[in-house]
């Protein structure tokens, strides 16, 4: 298990944008503290998501996100959890029903504060608030999973083309950071430069 500001600290940034990203995350942490990793910090608190791809990296695991009516990767709140990548695997597990989950590294293959919009989640108002989010790539096999759908969260679960998922995913400030992911995810398998 590595605690969720060993994985801050020693993150480092692809570009720009995750170096920004990375010293607002610090700059929470340090104003919130542990609450930081609930949702009793109101405007910005933790979470972690994972992105799911077959082995040959050809294939993404998506589930059919009901608020935001997009297919999205699979995450949630660390609700107090420090292992980030605990958290990752539970929600994979829990919004999919895949199973044989195996991280492709133990730590986040990307950093991001995502800005969430006014909501309503289970008949309650939520204020539009940022989630610093920590990304982990797992791997899973796509063949032999009984998949299912999480159904106050999702309505429908599926392996999507990874090179096209612009063809499914409506949130296009998702579709950059999904591509990161991708091509980090290959750098890594197959051995040329991590960006």
């Amino acid at each position: 298990m590595s605690d969720y500001l060993t994985l801050l600290k020693t993150f480092s940034p692809g570009d720009a944008r995750e170096a920004a990203d990375k010293a607002l995350i610090l700059d929470c942490c340090h104003r919130y503290g542990e609450k930081i990793l609930t949702r009793e910090a109101l405007a910005a608190h933790i979470t972690s998501s994972a992105f799911v791809m077959s082995p040959d990296l050809g294939w993404v695991l998506m589930a059919w996100h009901n608020i935001y009516k997009s297919w999205a990767w699979t995450g949630g709140h660390a609700d107090g959890e420090r292992d980030l990548l605990a958290v990752a695997l539970r929600e994979a597990q829990e919004e999919t029903g895949v199973q044989n989950l195996i991280p492709l590294r133990e730590t986040p293959l990307s950093m991001e504060a995502l800005t969430v919009c006014q909501h309503q989640k289970r008949g309650r108002e939520v204020s539009a608030h940022l989630h610093l989010n920590f990304s982990f790539l797992l791997l899973a096999p796509r063949e032999g999973q009984a998949l299912t759908a999480k159904a106050d969260e999702n309505s429908g679960v599926d392996w999507l083309p990874a090179d096209r998922l612009g063809d499914y995913c409506t949130e296009a400030e998702m579709l950059p950071v999904y591509a990161r992911l991708l091509q980090r995810a290959r750098a890594i398998k197959f051995g040329s430069k991590v960006l």
